[in-house]
């Protein structure tokens, strides 16, 4: 299974969260350089996630984004069911409009199953472990933060 970008901004944005110094707020800005993603890809998936409750976000000059209590419980599967912006996994519709073999098409089930299969693979991984020293010190480093990370692979 392949996720689309913004899933994939969007896990990395919570990545950076998870590995940020308590307490510390994130411009938008600072994630998306830490990231390597445009700003406004960034700013949407922030407002995404915000929406979904998994992050905090406190405005003005000294504002930014952390993850809250619910960010720190999600796992990377509850959350591609929520970013995942493709409804059906098969692209039944071409210009001409719906395929012909949709009316009993069994290759959409299978293909549903086999993404909620990749999902449920997904549900025991809580993003907030995801994020180690060694890969995030660099990044950090990179925008002006010391980790305070818990020491693992």
């Amino acid at each position: 299974m392949k996720i689309n970008a913004f899933a994939d901004v969007s896990l990395r944005a919570m990545m950076v969260l998870a590995a940020a110094p308590d307490g510390s707020l994130l411009t938008t800005q600072s994630i998306a350089d830490a990231v390597g993603t445009p700003y406004n890809h960034v700013s949407k998936a922030m407002a995404k996630l915000r929406e979904l409750g998994v992050i905090d976000v406190e405005r003005g000059r000294n504002g930014g984004s952390r993850l809250n209590e619910a960010g720190r419980r999600a796992t990377v599967g509850q959350l591609l069911r929520q970013l995942n912006t493709r409804a059906d996994p098969a692209d039944c519709h071409s210009l001409n409009g719906e395929c012909p073999l949709i009316n009993e098409c069994r290759l959409r089930g299978a293909l549903a199953r086999a993404r909620e299969a990749f999902y449920r693979e997904l549900d025991d991984i809580v993003v907030a472990t995801l994020p180690g020293t060694r890969q995030m010190a660099p990044v950090f480093q990179a925008i002006g933060l010391r980790p305070s990370l818990r020491p693992n692979t």
